[in-house]
Parts: structure tokens; sequence; C-alpha cells
């Protein structure tokens, strides 16, 4: 948005900004800021930054040596729809107080890295990243967990389940079980919440191809945007996460991106769109290749499918999210590749026939994650399958253009599974994480934290018992 500090200030006396607002991302992909009044908004912000506490930012730095600073990314600044005070928001990269060198930690700083190997490398310049968007909206949440009671209770004004209720008036127009996929007012009550969130998301310079409804009945949606470079795809997931929030709240609703929110109904993804670039050349089309790939891109579709199961630990970062990667939904849960099938892990889209279209979406990836994370490792899986020359047929990737669940057990225990908990997936990355280290983006010591925090999550989830344990085990 901005190119310097004279235009920021020109925009900030224009609006009659009051506060100027500094988002960050912690290791795990949650949003935190700081907020300045503009009395204290200096030019050497964007230089010397804004010291704050890391000790208490999930994944960052201890007690002892909690200091550091954020500095505000000129071209991010964007108006905050949501404050009552004119507020202009920044995204931040957290650096050392002292040297102001970046954060080794820092998930922003960790993408720009990745992108900087890209360019060293010489196989590419640019990558471009599209993110698909999907999650709930709820009319109601309410969960509790002690020791003597675990509990939840979702409700959609869209669910099925609401067809005898006594809400005033009941119309009748409801969703049945994964019957959303585009559905039309009056089944679609959103419509109004969603175009709303795309205004805001628009207003903030991030253009939408389009929004509709999913396929879960009780309220799931989908945003869909323009393909970015890393960094910039990193941002605008972060920012359109808040703004699909806010909107949701300042309309008495709801919003989640658990991958899994309700038992039997459809999940909630994030399907990453990618492909490279050197220079205007597109790197990933070739008419003769299959599905119109060139051997460059099927080599990047080995890396991804061998690392898969690695990958998952930083795309598929939560219990939840293997909830979502089961047999009987769209959801991939085994590693080939195929154009158009819906099942597989990655997808050749068939509707991208164009050089500069040419692409592979990789689907099995979930909000929970942590993008900036998310994409680095799939570009640092990519490019090592370019480098090694993995060519995805021979190593037994597919293509498979049929019904996977519909083989016989010989020709099924053929296809390489994806894992089914988190567990596995980060046993998986302990295995497997020399991808990772290339261009110094990742790091064993973030590595490891990653995956202690991951498995105490693993723990915390697999020590308590479970409602429907009771059901199954009371009485016995």
């Amino acid at each position: 948005m901005f190119v310097n500090y004279k235009g920021v200030m020109e925009f900030v006396h224009k609006k009659k900004i009051r506060m100027i607002d500094l988002k960050f991302t912690d290791l795990f992909g949650r949003w935190h800021h700081v907020t300045i009044p503009r009395s204290g908004f200096e030019e050497d912000i964007f230089t010397g930054g804004v010291g704050f506490d890391a000790s208490r930012t999930p994944g960052f730095r201890k007690l002892e040596s909690g200091d550091m600073v954020l500095i505000p990314d000129l071209g991010t600044g964007f108006m905050d729809p949501f404050w009552d005070q004119p507020t202009l928001s920044f995204i931040c990269n957290a650096h050392e107080a002292d040297t102001k060198a970046p954060y080794s930690r820092d998930p922003r700083h960790m993408a720009q890295r990745a992108e900087a190997y890209l360019r060293r490398s010489k196989i590419a310049d640019r990558s471009l990243w599209g993110p698909e968007f999907e999650w709930y909206i709820f009319d109601r949440v309410a969960y509790q967990n002690d020791i003597n009671l675990s509990s939840y209770v979702i409700d959609s004004e869209e669910a099925d389940w609401n067809t005898g209720s006594e809400e005033g008036p009941n119309l009748g127009h409801k969703i049945p079980p994964q019957g959303g996929y585009h559905a039309i007012p009056p089944l679609d009550v959103l419509y109004n919440v969603r175009s709303e969130m795309v205004r805001c998301i628009e207003e903030c310079g991030v253009k939408v191809r389009y929004h509709h409804h999913e396929v879960g009945g009780p309220g799931q949606s989908e945003i869909e945007i323009f393909m970015d470079t890393l960094t910039n795809a990193g941002d605008k997931t972060q920012l359109i996460k808040y703004m699909v929030k806010m909107t949701a709240r300042q309309h008495n609703r709801t919003v989640t991106f658990m991958p899994k929110p309700l038992y039997n109904e459809a999940g909630s993804g994030m399907h990453f769109h990618q492909h490279l670039f050197l220079g205007k050349k597109p790197l990933f089309y070739n008419a003769r290749g299959y599905a119109g790939l060139s051997k460059l891109a099927m080599y990047y579709v080995g890396g991804l499918l061998t690392h898969g199961p690695a990958l998952l630990a930083f795309t598929n970062p939560s219990t939840n999210s293997f909830k979502r990667l089961v047999p009987g939904f769209e959801a991939p849960t085994n590693l080939f590749f195929a154009a158009g099938n819906r099942s597989a892990a990655i997808r050749v889209p068939k509707y991208a026939i164009k050089p500069g279209q040419k692409r592979i979406e990789f689907r099995p990836p979930d909000a929970t994650c942590n993008p900036y994370l998310a994409m680095s490792a799939m570009l640092l899986a990519g490019l090592d399958g370019i480098k090694r020359r993995i060519d995805p047929q021979e190593a037994g990737f597919g293509p498979f253009e049929v019904d996977i669940f519909k083989l016989g057990p010989e020709e099924a225990a053929r296809i390489k599974r994806l894992p089914t908990s988190l567990k596995e997936a980060l046993e998986a990355l302990s295995q497997d994480h020399k991808f990772l280290m290339q261009g110094d983006v990742f790091s064993d010591d973030l590595l490891q934290t990653w995956i202690e925090e991951k498995m105490r999550e693993v723990h915390e989830v697999r020590q308590r018992p479970h409602p429907y344990e009771i059901s199954l085990y009371y009485d016995v």
C-alpha cells in the first residue's frame, strides 16, 4: 500500500488516523498485535521497530530473553475496519532488540528466506501460491472441559437438525448434511455475510475470485483469491482469516477454521495451488506432458509426495486435522497425483490450460497450519524433488484416474497412504527433515520445538476421556 514514510503520513492525515496497529504471527500461526497512538508514530519505527515482550509469544523466546522489536512492512498497510478509532494496520517481522537482525523463528522471515533460497537455486526466481479458504459460520458455540465434564454444542440456522426447532418463525429452508455446495438463498442465509466479508477483504487490497456456500450444510463457506508470491500469500491468509472472523462477529455469528468441527459432515481444508516461474517463463507447462505438466513440474510433484508424510506435520498440525482426512469425503487419504481427481493428494486442475495458469494443487492442508511455514515447507519439498529428479510415476505415486475407494485389495495396497494422526506425521518429520534444512529456512532448534509442542497437544488429547467413550463403555 505504501512505498515510503511520506506516503504513510499523507494517508494518516487524510484519513485522520488515530491508532497504528502492528500485527505479527507467532510460530504456530496465530496473529497478535501491539497498538501505538498517532502521537508515538515516528519514521524510525520502520528501522528501529517497537519493543515487545516475546516471552509470552508461543514458540518465540523464554522469560529471561524476551525483549524483541516489531518492524512493520511498509507495503502491508491497510485500514482495519473493525475499530472505533480510525486505525491503520501493518504486518510486521520480529527482530532482535539489540542488533535488529531478523529473528530466526519469525514465520514471516522464514517465508522470505524460502523465497531467497528459491532465487539462489537458479531453478526459478518466483513461486506463486493460491490458498483456498473454507470455514464454518455458526450461530452459537459453547464448549467446556473439566475433570468431570467434556462437552460442546454448536448450532446453525441452516442446519438440517433445526427443521423442527421453534425459532421465530421457522420457515423450513434447511440444508441437508453434505448438501450445501453452491446452495442458493433462501437455503443459503449467509450470502450477505460472505459478501460483507469479501467487501472488507477487497478494501484491504486483496482481490477475490469468488465466494460461495460449500458442501457442509450447517454454514460451510468458501472464498478463493488470486495467486501471489509466497510471503504475500501468507500475509493475505492471515488477513483473510481475521476479516472473516471479525465480520461474522459483527453479525453476531462465529467462524471456525477447524478442519472438522462436525461429525460426519464435510471438513474444511486449505488447498494450496502452486507453480514456479523463471522471469516471465512459466516452468510447470509442457503441452506434451501428462495433464500439460513439464518434467520439472513432475519432479516437483515427486518431491511433495515423497516428503508428504513429513509435510503434514506443518500443513496439518492439529489432532483435529486427521478427523478430516478420512475416507468418504473429498479430503485425500492417500499419496498420489491425478488430473481432476479430488481424492488425490495432488490434483492438476483441468481448467488451468494456459501456460501461465498450469499449476498443481496440494489438497491435504488445512487452516490450522501456519501459512508461512506450510508454504515454505512445500516449496522446499518440491525443490528437493527437482534437484533429485524424483519422477512420481516411477516412484509409484500415480497418476490414478479412478475412484480409489472402489479398488480391489491388491490394487489399493499399491497406493501409499497419508499419515492418519498428528503423532504419525510428527514421527515422519523427525525421520525426514533434511529437505527442510536447505537454504537455512528451518533449523534443528525450530524443528525440535515444533515436534515437542505438537506432541504435547497429542498427549493432552489422548489422555482425556472422550464423551463417546462414555456411551460405549460406561456400563461395562
